[in-house]
């Protein structure tokens, strides 16, 4: 009776182990994709959108690789050695390519889109920051996102500054009234004066003066929960490209 018992439990097991696998296979959520996956799919998209990916990722791959040779053979180091490691620094060269035409080429096609920001906001380093996409936006979709990390709470406001700029002003009041005396900056995301640009938002957010520990960073997370709950997040569209940090994931593996 046992063992029936055992033998039906380790077919069920089997059957979820196999409809998970299919299920991964089908995904279209990068998350459920292997490595190898991702950096395909992430240089299919980057391609779309910069046809010069292949030839730079040959390029430098190709350049990396002879510096790696001529090294060798200066050297006097051995040919079944200075090969392999000129194919694998070669390789490595490539990757790093793609992973910074990944990510220019997610700002330009995301670029001046509602919810844009999450492009270079999901850059950050996830262990030091956390940000919310659309904590307030108006009907136009002008947006309000909100980043919490060593600097304290970051208020980003996209869309038309003329529609932004009270949203913006109110929301950093709010969240004033209940972070007790952490430093709420205000940033304007778009290319004019006074403004950041996308591609300089990740670098902009990093360089603010850090103000709070790692505990002190915790607090205020969760002081924020209460005024979140109230209100509702905007309906951001979300697009299928892999982020850099994906790709960078991939890479090094899990």
């Amino acid at each position: 009776m046992a063992s029936e018992k055992a033998k039906e439990l380790a077919a069920k097991q089997k059957a979820a182990r196999k409809a998970e696998k299919e299920r991964k296979k089908n995904s279209t959520d990068p998350r459920d994709w292997g490595r190898i996956r991702q950096m395909v799919e992430a240089y299919k998209q980057t391609a779309k959108v910069d046809p010069s990916v292949t030839w730079w990722m040959i390029g430098i791959g190709l350049a990396a690789f002879a510096v790696v040779a001529v090294l060798g053979v200066v050297s006097n180091m051995a040919v079944w050695l200075w090969i392999p490691l000129g194919l694998i620094t070669g390789v490595m060269a490539a990757m790093v390519v793609l992973t910074q035409k990944v990510k220019s080429a997610m700002i330009k096609r995301y670029e001046g889109q509602p919810g844009s920001a999450e492009v270079a906001l999901q850059l950050l380093n996830n262990k030091k920051y956390t940000y919310e996409i659309g904590i307030a936006a108006t009907r136009q979709l002008d947006l309000v996102h909100r980043v919490v990390g060593p600097s304290g709470i970051v208020l980003i406001g996209e869309g038309s500054t003329a529609r932004v700029k009270p949203l913006l002003g109110g929301e950093a009041r709010k969240h004033e009234q209940v972070s007790y005396g952490v430093p709420v900056t205000q940033l304007y995301l778009g290319k004019g004066e006074g403004q950041v640009p996308l591609g300089q938002l990740q670098k902009t957010v990093e360089k603010l003066p850090k103000s709070l520990k790692p505990h002190q960073v915790t607090d205020v997370r969760n002081r924020l929960r209460a005024l979140d709950a109230v209100r509702p997040k905007a309906p951001i569209p979300r697009g299928p490209m892999p982020s850099p940090k994906g790709v960078k994931r991939a890479m090094r593996g899990r």
